[in-house]
């Protein structure tokens, strides 16, 4: 079934249509989930939310680039909407970022490691790290749709990058 037509079933409100499209993306959009969302139970929240809103909008879905582009997008946006309504933006002490640890280390790191490790970067890291790393977001259309300044994205990043290096390296003690 091609993304045009099940778009069309899901715009007629075709139950079939709509369980397809579910079950062709659900599983992606969870991992997105998950990268933005602090724990498994946030995720969950916003993967609901985000089939919500794709089942209530899919008449906006004009076929300018894929159906899974756009619900990715909802996704993003959904997850990121669920943790600016729990919290402020996150900071955290300068104090944390003196040592700096070579990139080098992100290389010997395999991916699923490396995601678990994100989870445990403060949102608003988490987040732009994310939206720039992962969607290849720039630090204008992050500041624009996370509604800060442009310096602000590139200093979260840097400190999200900083903080995910200390992680590692305290990950790499603890096996020693």
């Amino acid at each position: 079934m091609t993304d045009q037509e099940l778009a069309e079933g899901c715009r007629k409100e075709l139950r079939q249509f709509q369980e397809a499209l579910y079950r062709r993306f659900s599983g992606k959009m969870m991992a997105v989930c998950l990268r933005y969302c602090q724990n498994r139970e946030d995720a969950e929240d916003a993967l609901m939310e985000t089939f919500m809103k794709v089942f209530d909008h899919i008449g906006s879905f004009n076929h300018q680039g894929s159906l899974e582009g756009w619900v990715r997008r909802i996704a993003v946006n959904t997850s990121i909407n669920k943790i600016r309504s729990r919290r402020n933006t996150a900071t955290l002490d300068e104090s944390l970022h003196e040592q700096e640890v070579p990139d080098s280390v992100l290389d010997n790191l395999e991916t699923e490691a490396l995601f678990s490790l994100m989870g445990k970067l403060p949102d608003g890291y988490r987040v732009v790290f994310n939206l720039h790393i992962i969607e290849e977001m720039s630090h204008k259309e992050i500041a624009a749709l996370l509604q800060i300044e442009e310096a602000s994205s590139r200093s979260q990043l840097s400190k999200a990058r900083k903080y995910l290096q200390k992680l590692i390296q305290q990950q790499q003690e603890v096996r020693k």
